[in-house]
Order: structure tokens, then sequence, then C-alpha cells
């Protein structure tokens, strides 16, 4: 028997417990890729170890769940160049990812069962962690005519998304959700008005003024939600908004949600650690889509992302070369890179005592599961052995050459954190030793 399939124990854990709400000092047992057996520190690890299992000291260390990641971008098809299945698989692992789901938006967008099928014959040979695929919501994202939704989830898609390719056409967006409320599958949107976002590098205010940027309204964001939601109260559709980053889209949602409509949340690692300031003169590893907002927007969005309103955080990992970054700010590509980095990042929220690691991991692990109906995000006994051990307090500075991903795109080079992975597991196999 291996020591990757072996029975394991890992043994005086801190164990995040993020469906609880809850952490304890214990001992968790994975046994045929599930958890068996959780029992507390008092407990003797030989009463929890099988004879042939191997046993890791954790030293206190975090066990959380793995984190699930939706809205993730590979390279494969057409820019295997910026990222490819074997090269996000390990930078996923080595960022405590277990799952990751991907993105429709590659260069041949994902809009057919042909396109799902290669996308997992390549992630089943390439990549050491569950990947699972969206589709788009509009043949090659246009925005004129639906995909053929039911084919597509036969085919594996687990969401359908055009993106940052907002539907600018309503009637199509509501029939599009109206198919989809039928088969009952998950319509991912990111809430922007189209026409007022065009072409902005910046969100307005005086920042992008001095620096002469060209600018988006925060209410973009909140006129983008408000049609959404209206279109979820017409057609029913389970619906998830991609990034909400802005204090004043808020409110609809809380509406939304309080009138009982299928609407959840998310947002991004980049807005809950990061401001419009950060920008400084024109550093374009630092533009994402959308823009970075103001201290107060990124406040409430912490705020709300405690109180349960934001469901989900992600890394939104969006791989650019060299020379798509290297321009001129408001010609330079948007995004970053995000799968190995996202967790000793946010982990600046835990150490400003904005959220606690079971917060942190509700967010990361357990509601991405949920909205996808996953059985992992959960340390419970009979959940798959999908787990992160990590150090939160280890110190780290990040250095951007030696992540994993083929694209060094990351806004946190240099940057001095705290955190670092020391395991990942899927369905009970190590797939990273750190």
């Amino acid at each position: 028997m291996s020591d990757q399939v072996r029975p394991t124990v890992i043994a005086n854990a801190r164990l995040i417990d993020p469906e609880a709400g809850a952490e304890a000092r214990g001992h968790l047992l994975i046994l045929d890729g599930r958890i068996a057996a959780i029992q507390p520190e008092d407990v003797p690890v030989a009463e929890i170890a099988t004879p042939e299992a191997a046993v890791i000291d954790a030293r206190g260390a975090c066990l959380a769940p793995g984190i699930v990641d939706i809205g993730v971008k590979v390279g494969e098809p057409g820019e295997r160049h910026k990222e490819s299945y074997g090269t996000a698989g390990a930078a996923a692992a080595a960022g405590g990812v277990t799952t990751i789901v991907t993105r429709p938006d590659t260069e041949q967008c994902i809009d057919t069962p042909e396109a799902l099928e290669f996308i997992r014959r390549r992630a089943v040979t390439a990549t050491p962690v569950n990947v699972l695929p969206m589709a788009a919501l509009t043949k090659g994202r246009q925005g004129r005519e639906m995909t053929e939704i039911g084919f597509l989830m036969d085919a594996g898609a687990v969401a359908f998304t055009d993106c940052d390719a907002v539907i600018a056409d309503s009637k199509v967006a509501a029939r599009a959700m109206t198919y989809a409320a039928g088969l009952d599958a998950l319509v991912m949107g990111h809430p922007q008005d189209p026409g007022l976002s065009r072409g902005s590098a910046a969100t307005s205010g005086k920042f992008a003024s001095l620096r002469g940027l060209p600018a988006v309204s925060p209410m973009a964001e909140r006129m983008g939600l408000d049609r959404d939601i209206a279109l979820v109260e017409m057609t029913g559709v389970r619906y998830h908004a991609d990034q909400v980053t802005t204090a004043r889209a808020l409110p609809a949602l809380e509406r939304a949600k309080r009138n009982g409509l299928r609407v959840t949340a998310g947002t991004s690692m980049h807005h809950l650690t990061l401001n419009e300031m950060d920008v400084a003169d024109y550093r374009t590893f630092f533009k994402v889509k959308p823009p970075l907002r103001s201290e107060d927007d990124r406040q409430a969005v912490i705020a709300a992302l405690r109180d349960g309103l934001i469901d989900v955080i992600g890394s939104f990992h969006t791989p650019q070369d060299e020379e798509s970054k290297r321009l001129p700010f408001e010609e330079a590509a948007s995004g970053a890179v995000g799968l190995e980095t996202m967790l000793p990042v946010l982990l600046r929220l835990y150490h400003a005592e904005d959220l606690t690691l079971p917060a942190l991991f509700r967010a990361l692990s357990l509601n991405p599961a949920r909205l996808l109906g996953l059985a992992c995000g959960r340390l419970a006994e009979g959940a798959p052995a999908d787990l992160v051990l990590f150090d939160p307090d280890k110190p780290l500075v990040l250095d951007r050459f030696k992540l994993r991903s083929k694209s060094k795109n990351t806004p946190f080079d240099g940057a001095r954190l705290q955190g670092r992975v020391l395991g990942t597991w899927v369905g009970g196999r190590r797939v990273h030793d750190g």
C-alpha cells in the first residue's frame, strides 16, 4: 500500500469547522478517501489510528476543508502559454485549493459539449485537484443566442456564465434565464452596466481624476445587479453574482435575499485586501476587473462577508503574460493570478481580526460547495477528505517568480504575508507537501 493512499491520521491539529462556526484541537482520520473519524485532542491518537495508518503530527497547525474556487481561468484551449491545466493544478494544490471551477472565457469559448469534453479529458490527466467546468450562457459569449444548456449540463457543466461579457439585451438574458430555471441550472452573472463600464480602468473619484484614468461609477455595479435581480424575480432562476465589490450594491442584494429570491453573491480576494490607492503610479499588476474600489467600499464588503450577506470568496485567477501587462495602464490586460496566493493573502483579514478562520472557510469552502451541490467543504465524518493543512502565522515574503502558475501577474509580489500551506489532500491523497 503506497503512502499516498494508505489510511492517514492528522493528529494535534486546530480543526477549522465552517459548518459549526467553531474550531477545536483534535485528530482526524482519513480512510478510503473520506473523513472517517474526528476526535478531540484528549483522545489518544492510538484510539483513532488503524494499525496500517500513517500518522502526521500537525503540531497545532490548522486543518480546514479544501478551498472550492469558483471562477478560475485556465488558458486551455487557445492560450496555453498563459496557463495550462498542469500548472493551474500545481498552483491550486500549493494554495490549498482542492476544487477549481473553471470559466468559459477561453480563446475558444467553452460553449459546446465537445469543448467541455476536451476540458474533462485534460483535467483528468494533468491536474491533481478536482476540476468542474462552467459553460457559456450565450454562444461565443456574444449575448445574442443562448447555448444548449441541457446538453451542456449532461456533459458536466456546473454553471453558466458569460463572465465579464455582460448580456446587454435583457430579452436575451431573460430567455436564457427562463430556460436555465426550467433545468434548475445555476446562472452566474457579472453585475455591471455594460454601457457605463465599457473602457473603464479605474473607479471614479478623486484618485482616478488625478491619474487621468477612464473611470466607472460604483453605481454601474448597482445598476447591473438591479437588472439581474429583476430578471431573477421574473424567471425564478438560481443566480450567483460573481463579484459584489461596492457598498452601493449591498442594499439591493440584501433586499433580494430578504424577499426569498434564489440569489447568492461572491467577491474577490483582491477587492477584500486592496483598494484603488494601491494602483499608485499606474502599476498594471493591480489592474483587475472590476477595478479596485475605495477603502470605504472594501470595508463595507468585508462587513457584508462577515454578516453572511456575501456568500463566497474567489481568487478570480486570471493569468496574463508579461507582454499584455507591460503596457500603459489603460491598454494593459486586466486580471491577476490567485490560486496559490489566495489563502496567505486572505489571512490578512484573520490577522486584522476582520474574520475568524471558520468564517473565512465558510466563504472559501462550505458555501461554494453548497452552491454547486458538492459534498466537500466540511469537516464531518463521511465527507470527502479534501483538506488543507496550514500555519496561519508562518511569515512569507511572496516571490512571484516562485509561483507555480505559468503567468506571474500577481499584485502581491514582494508582499510580507503570514500564512503558509503545509499540505493539501484531495480524496484522501496528498497532492502537496509544503
